[in-house]
């Protein structure tokens, strides 16, 4: 982490260096310019340090003090760049304000320069620290790999009662082994530290099966620190072992005299090479070639944190991945029981709290081991003792000795991070238990914290994208939820890596957490995260804030101005001058009715909004009634934009904005929407549409389809509101490559839908609504093979369910809203000449009705009495009521 905190300073003074700050303020500038090759000189050596520091006092305190010094450093730069950026305007009165400035300024130089003074001499001083702590550093990191390597052995030496849900898998990966090709396949094993990922890999090598299978078969223990030579010395002495051959002088063999050692012994055997803990793909290249694809069925069994070291080693070799789960409750429970009460039942007064803590573990088996021995040395008629582990297990895993096993196993994976994504993820321990963390929110936080290092030909948030990817990856976030479309909505962490990087964080004076009042705070605090004071706002926390202060245009560091849900319907002109404006989000729902239940009101556009260069995303805008044209072809100016949201659009300004629209080339998003249902929009004029373009969503007429539309090769949603096509509109959507969401509202007056057999090859969701004239639907055997849910809104005159809907094998969902009740008779099992046979295989199918200002939804899977429902009695018979939302 204090590699993270340098990094960011020297790329600060980097870019001091290079402005006016020298000339400006005297005796500043020369410090700044003394102080970066110092921070340089320590830079490297913080890498290591930084991973090491929690095996060895004096080395942690080393880094402290460097982590404590560079945060000094970036408050009095900050000051720096407070006292450069004053803007006092223009006439007489200004003229005074910045002649008093100057003097306040002038006294403020001579107190900065003597502080950063101050902190070039601490600095030499630190930096005289460096000789003595690196002839240490090579002792405590041999020491620190020795100590992994033993507690990681533990794994291999597991009783047979400590296995819990390890049959299954067990069976599986042995079938691969013994089954498949003849060629060398690899298969690898991913999960997070702790998963049981070397236990199950050991009970499928010592299997009696697999034994007798493979002539040759060697154990090799990876690890972070593990030099590639000590790799293959370990390969070469173990299958001169297993086969009985007297070993050769392997200490006097390089790298390569040791991989044609390797290969000369494998070449006519059936071979199982286990590869445990593998943490990156250098180790894995750097030794398979020694590993001969022999065709005589040979194995790779490679278990890793990272899934892009199992996913890449699987596809090299085609073979397989299997991904661990954690625990089921039922095995989590029974393994907890086992180990905490001897195989005895849970006193009754203690299950609620051993429960608790249990959830805590969230299925980790090696969490569930090592707390369970803590709980069994306790007094079990000692509840508060018991009540203490459960509402303070971080304090017990960073204080009891009999975790610190499992704090080492989940600080690795931390310690192994490249300093660029150590602070992104620390930055989790920000968030309350069990929140889900919002992807977007995440990515503009960390942009806004300067976590982000600018890439070139890409934009800070796509770079964020990655760092996403990568901690993905490697087992430290998970994915909680997704939108339609398979974007990812939320993330969490498990509750026991929290507790570490909440404990690294406090350590490090990375951010302060205060979840109650009267807690002392510590005398540095550098972010604060306050929890569980906003309990009683609506959980949509609408505000009734009307107006924006024109002072926001002092906010010149502002990135994301967020007003949704607001009253706020004007922005003043201020705004303008946040030139590093990233985000700028201002609209409201309106519930209106239930025909207009999705209506938006954004805001008024600024003339010149084209000054926000930095703008990355920009919704909900209106279309001003004057001038509205200019202010179309002003958004050409916004170049950087991802997301743009247009309201109240008219049909004379559809040619400025086209314009403007192709000079956004990074676009993702587009919302269009004309101010009445029958107002056309005119995007003919779009030549070359944003190649980029994710999703599409347009509201209002169409005097025919966009041509451009079929060509959007990365267009995964599309939404057509109002549309009112004289012509079939699948014929031309039908082709669209990656399209997933498709929702379609008025959009055609014709009485029959086709879909075409191979058409809509990856649609999963598709909703039907408002087809007046519509009166059959027909799918062909072969077309929309991907298909999992169908909704059906508002089509008075469509009596039958689609003809061909019993071919779509994958339909998870079919939903009818408001729909005549003659079609739902059709589904009812017990009627002559029913259509129940055609959705009978559909896990789902439910109707809703809209009544007295709600929705009730019944569910077509069961039968009864319906003595309470409002639907006609020929209905009700196979309904029954479930209230979904009212």
């Amino acid at each position: 982490m204090a590699e993270s905190s340098v990094n960011f300073l020297i790329e600060k003074l980097s870019n001091l260096i290079g402005n006016e700050v020298i000339n400006l303020f005297r005796g500043v500038g020369e410090q700044v310019v003394y102080l970066r090759p110092e921070y340089e000189q320590m830079r490297a050596f913080l890498r290591i340090a930084d991973a090491l520091q929690d095996s060895d006092e004096e080395l942690s305190v080393w880094v402290r003090q460097v982590r404590d010094i560079a945060h000094d450093t970036e408050d009095i730069l900050d000051e720096v760049s407070i006292l450069q950026g004053h803007d006092h305007g223009h006439g007489f009165y200004a003229s005074l304000c910045k002649l008093a400035c100057c003097v306040k300024n002038a006294k403020a130089c001579y107190r900065i320069a003597a502080e950063l003074k101050g902190i070039n001499s601490r600095l030499r001083m630190i930096n005289q620290d460096h000789k003595r702590l690196r002839h240490k550093l090579i002792k405590v990191e041999g020491s620190g790999s020795n100590m992994w390597q033993d507690h990681h052995c533990d794994a291999l030496l597991l009783d047979k009662e400590d296995l819990v849900g390890i049959d299954k898998p067990k069976k599986l990966l042995i079938g691969w082994l013994i089954k498949g090709g003849s060629g060398r396949e690899v298969v690898s094993l991913s999960g997070m530290g702790g998963m049981g990922k070397t236990t199950l890999a050991k009970q499928v090598y010592d299997d009696a099966e697999v034994k007798h299978h493979f002539q040759v078969r060697a154990w090799i223990t990876v690890s972070q620190s593990s030099k590639v030579r000590d790799l293959l010395k370990d390969m070469v002495q173990q299958l001169f072992k297993a086969m009985r051959r007297v070993p050769q002088d392997v200490e006097n063999m390089n790298n390569n005299q040791l991989k044609r050692t390797i290969k000369e012994l494998l070449r006519k055997r059936r071979y199982l090479i286990v590869l445990d803990d593998v943490w990156h793909l250098d180790k894995w290249h750097a030794v398979k070639y020694a590993l001969l694809n022999n065709s005589f069925h040979s194995r790779v069994v490679l278990t890793t944190r990272n899934t892009d070291v199992a996913f890449a080693t699987s596809i090299e070799s085609e073979g397989k991945t299997y991904d661990l789960e954690p625990l089921s409750l039922a095995e989590s429970w029974d393994l907890f029981c086992r180990k905490t009460f001897q195989g005895n039942a849970c006193p009754y007064y203690l299950e609620e709290i051993c429960r608790n803590i249990l959830r805590r573990c969230e299925g980790l088996p090696l969490a569930i081991v090592a707390i369970s021995g803590v709980l069994a040395a306790k007094n079990k008629g000692m509840i508060d003792e018991w009540c203490m582990v459960s509402h303070s297990l971080g304090a017990e895993i960073n204080g009891n000795d009999k975790l610190k096993d499992l704090k080492k196993v989940l600080s690795l994976s931390f310690n192994d991070l490249p300093y660029y994504l150590k602070s992104c993820f620390l930055y989790l321990s920000i968030f309350p238990e069990d929140h889900l963390i919002e992807h977007m929110r995440l990515i503009r936080l960390w942009v806004a914290e300067g976590f982000i290092e600018a890439k070139e030909e890409k934009t800070l948030e796509e770079v964020a994208e990655d760092y996403i990817i990568e901690l993905l990856n490697r087992s430290l976030m998970q994915v909680a939820t997704t939108t339609s479309d398979g974007r990812v909505k939320t993330f969490r962490i498990h509750d026991l890596l929290r507790e570490i990087i909440i404990s690294k964080s406090r350590d490090q004076n990375f951010a302060t957490i205060m979840k109650e009042q009267n807690v002392q705070w510590p005398g540095r605090v550098r972010r604060l995260s306050v929890h569980n004071t906003l309990q009683n706002l609506h959980p949509n926390r609408d505000t009734k804030v009307k107006m924006i202060p024109r002072y926001i245009g002092k906010l010149q560091n502002l990135e994301t101005l967020d007003l949704k849900h607001s009253l706020v319907t004007e922005l003043p002109i201020e705004i303008l001058k946040l030139q590093r404006l990233r985000h700028l989000l201002l609209y409201r729902i309106e519930y209106v009715s239930y025909e207009h239940i999705h209506s938006k009101s954004g805001f008024q556009i600024m003339e010149n909004i084209g000054v926000l260069r930095s703008l990355q995303k920009l919704c909900f805008i209106e279309a001003n009634e004057n001038n509205s044209g200019n202010m179309m072809r002003e958004l050409g100016k916004l170049t950087q934009l991802r997301r743009l949201g247009i309201l109240k659009l008219r049909r004379e300004d559809g040619k400025a904005l086209c314009s403007s629209i192709e000079k956004m080339t990074g676009l993702r998003a587009l919302s269009i929407a004309s101010e009445e249902e029958y107002e056309i929009i005119d995007l003919q004029h779009l030549s070359s549409p944003p190649v980029l373009l994710q999703r599409l969503y347009l509201r209002g007429r169409l005097e025919t389809l966009p041509h451009w539309i079929p060509s959007l090769r990365s267009l995964v949603r599309l939404s057509l509101k109002w549309s009112r096509l004289k012509d079939d509109p699948l014929v031309y959507l039908q082709e669209i490559p990656n399209l997933v969401h498709l929702i379609l509202c008025q959009v055609y007056n014709g009485e029959t839908l086709c879909f075409k057999v191979g058409g809509f090859k990856k649609l999963k969701i598709l909703g039907l609504d408002e087809f007046d004239e519509l009166r059959s639907i027909q799918v062909e055997t072969g077309a929309l093979p991907c298909l999992e849910e169908l909704i059906i809104h508002r089509c008075p005159v469509l009596e039958k369910v689609p003809s061909g809907i019993q071919n779509l094998t994958k339909l998870k969902v079919l939903e009818f809203f408001d729909m005549p009740v003659e079609l739902i008779n059709t589904l009812l099992p017990d009627e002559k000449d029913n259509d129940y046979w055609k959705v009978a295989h559909i896990p789902e199918v439910y109707s809703t009705y809209w009544r007295g200002g709600g929705w009730e939804v019944y569910s077509l899977d069961s039968l009864g009495d319906g003595e309470n429902c409002p639907l006609p009695r020929e209905v009700i018979k196979s309904c029954q009521l479930q209230t979904r939302w009212k």
